[in-house]
């Protein structure tokens, strides 16, 4: 029994084995591939990664920052829309700011105030009230005059007639309603000359101080309100309505760092490729009035040519762009920018990484 059961096993593994062998020894028609395999276009080129960009007279994109910190209460723009230059894009919460501006707007106001009150001397009024104590005075003084006249002639003729002390006081009364007189009249020529010029001067300096540190107050809170440069396309809006921005970016919670608030390019007619040509092969390129090149969108068989820009005289650090192990981070690369036309180019955006060919006309 236990024999039989043995060669029942031993033939079922023979059987299995001639099975299993069948089965892969057949031959499989290789899967063809979704997209044609990057090829130059070229007899001669050289290869070099890109980075697809927003078309820019320098630089890339554009990164905006607040100049100020804060909360932000309103996010007016949405992430692809095109907008215009001076179009608000997001607004932080500017309440202290406004009432700052509207407390020194006020004393401005004050200071302008008094200034045109100074320049406006002599007031109406004032210079009546100086007038009738000018004329109050007058007739104070021909009072005293006539007082003490008739006491003097009265002496002369018998000095019996009055005292020396009644004489001696009308002398003194009529002597203080003369000083009366001229001090009443300078007060007058005092109102007519109106405001000092020098408390003028000083007023006007006090009222223009008073105007910049509003006017600076104003400037800053238009701050608070982060407006497009440029006409252009939103590319991203990093931050959140009721999240806190400062000038140095958006807190991203993902990689732990910041971001620009908002991230923006030129109008997207056409957009740029910044190919990095490794430093061993910069003087393989062709002349700039030679240069021709053809990008290859990863993962699709489109292919589009490149129109020459310039070449950034710069050699500098390589980026680690694909993150792979066999990438040297260490080379150094020459950056060249290319340009294209979007027009009807699907699933194109700034950002794409793009295998480019550089070859010569």
């Amino acid at each position: 029994m236990r024999n039989r059961i043995i060669i029942i096993l031993a033939a079922l593994g023979i059987l299995g084995g001639l099975i299993s062998a069948f089965i892969l020894g057949q031959h499989k028609a290789a899967q063809p591939p979704v997209f044609k395999p990057v090829s130059s276009p070229y007899v001669s080129a050289i290869y070099a990664n890109g980075m697809i960009e927003s078309e820019q007279g320098s630089g890339e994109n554009i990164n905006l920052y607040p100049d100020v910190s804060g909360t932000v209460t309103r996010i007016l723009v949405h992430e692809g829309q095109a907008v215009k230059a001076g179009m608000v894009l997001l607004q932080l919460d500017d309440t202290v700011q406004k009432a700052t501006t509207r407390q020194l707007q006020k004393q401005a106001e004050a200071a302008h105030s008094l200034l045109q009150e100074l320049k406006a001397e002599p007031r109406r009024e004032n210079l009546a009230v100086a007038e009738a104590q000018v004329e109050q005075a007058r007739s104070n003084l021909v009072i005293v005059q006539d007082q003490y006249d008739k006491r003097l002639a009265s002496w002369q003729l018998d000095a019996r007639s009055i005292s020396k002390d009644a004489l001696d006081n009308a002398k003194n009364a009529r002597d203080q309603a003369e000083a009366g007189l001229s001090l009443a009249q300078k007060q007058l020529e005092l109102v007519r000359a109106g405001a000092w010029s020098y408390d003028v001067k000083s007023q006007q300096s006090q009222y223009e101080a008073a105007r910049q540190a509003a006017s600076a107050s104003e400037a800053l809170l238009a701050k608070y309100t982060m407006r497009a440069q440029i006409d252009g396309e939103v590319l991203a809006v990093n931050a959140a309505r009721g999240g806190y921005i400062s000038p140095q970016g958006a807190y991203d919670a993902y990689s732990q760092g910041v971001l620009p608030a908002v991230v923006m390019s030129s109008a997207q007619t056409y957009l740029s490729v910044r190919c990095f040509v490794d430093e061993i092969l910069v003087a393989r390129l062709p002349a700039p009035d030679q240069i021709r090149a053809e990008m290859t969108i990863r993962g699709t068989s489109q292919k589009i040519a490149l129109e020459f820009v310039r070449i950034q005289p710069l050699v500098s650090p390589k980026l680690e762009l694909s993150n792979q192990r066999q990438e040297k981070v260490d080379l150094r690369v020459l950056p060249v920018l290319f340009r294209f036309a979007k027009k009807d180019l699907k699933a194109v955006y700034p950002g794409q990484q793009v295998d480019v060919y550089i070859g010569s006309k």
